[in-house]
């Protein structure tokens, strides 16, 4: 009842004398958080003013105001093309195929570390799980060559003195996404479990006390306590990672792409590149990047829906 007559007592609006008080007295803070709030607006809302290089025909000389209003045309010339099918098949195929095997890993990895009760044996193995993220594509794209070129990487040349026959791993269309995921996988599994961890050291001990004391194994208390604890944290990544399923990223793409495996290595991001700063052909570019971005909000609107209806977990 005490609760209920609190929440019926109207809150007091505040006059315009007192907001600025308020913001005064809070300065210190907003000026913290400035930085940020530039950052945010000059690199990703001023931008958005040149998303209506998708409805014209672009002409630099005339910039963006002066240059011809052509409506759709750009999108219908996109989905009329060609490649359209094989650029949504390779991208759709790719990042499925990464959010599958990418996202399950890290939790994996999580659980293993909070079972490991050493801190220094702990210690050891997170930093050497973390330590690849650290690498940058260009340096990773050099180990693979290292290690899976035709002709002088290590592991075709123990199939060649084993007698078998050299395989073409960076060079074969077939085996392109198998590289580019699991390559994926051992740079940013170890990386991306740290959030899982910390969700892990947020779970009461207690609950495990109590599930050995009536008898529990650990496989029990890892599928009854610690993965329930983890789940809401796993559930808003997934919506995250959902909603970038469209963005293959560009750089690991484009350095691993080659003429041998392009069949199954051209997604969107490196077609937009080839079309706006090699073809300079700037409103298509735009257009096509706009349509990426289009299906990656409704894919994280429908997403985040059906994790609210099922398990009432949701970012907004």
């Amino acid at each position: 009842m005490a609760k209920a007559a609190k929440m019926a007592v109207p809150r007091r609006r505040l006059t315009g004398e007192q907001r600025k008080r308020r913001l005064y007295q809070s300065r210190s803070l907003y000026l913290f958080i400035l930085p940020a709030v530039l950052y945010f607006f000059i690199f990703n809302y001023v931008p958005i003013y040149g998303v209506q290089l998708a409805f014209r025909y672009f002409v630099p000389t005339k910039g963006i105001m002066g240059s011809q209003w052509v409506g759709l045309e750009n999108f219908a010339r996109f989905f009329d093309s060609y490649y359209f099918t094989r650029l949504i098949r390779n991208t759709v195929t790719l990042s499925v195929y990464n959010l599958v095997v990418n996202f399950p890993f890290p939790i994996l990895l999580a659980l293993l570390f909070n079972e490991i009760h050493s801190d220094k044996g702990k210690k050891v193995v997170q930093t050497i799980s973390y330590a690849p993220h650290f690498i940058s594509v260009v340096v990773l794209i050099g180990i693979m060559n290292l290690f899976f070129n035709i002709r002088t990487g290590l592991v075709n040349n123990i199939v060649t003195s084993a007698g078998g026959e050299a395989i073409p791993f960076l060079t074969s269309s077939r085996l392109f996404p198998h590289m580019y995921v699991w390559s994926g996988v051992w740079q940013h599994a170890g990386w991306n479990s740290i959030i899982y961890i910390a969700a892990l050291t947020s779970i009461d001990p207690e609950l495990h006390e109590a599930a050995q004391i009536d008898g529990a194994t650990r496989l029990q208390r890892i599928w009854h306590i610690n993965i329930p604890g983890i789940l809401p944290t796993a559930v808003i990544l997934f919506i995250l990672d959902v909603g970038r399923i469209m963005n293959v990223g560009f750089e690991k793409v484009f350095l691993f792409q080659n003429s041998m495996n392009i069949e199954t290595s051209q997604v969107i991001s490196t077609f937009v590149y080839q079309a706006g700063l090699i073809n300079m052909d700037y409103g298509f570019s735009t257009a096509v990047g706009l349509f990426e971005n289009v299906i990656n909000i409704v894919l994280l609107l429908t997403v985040n829906k059906i994790a609210n209806k099922i398990a009432d977990i949701s970012l907004f």
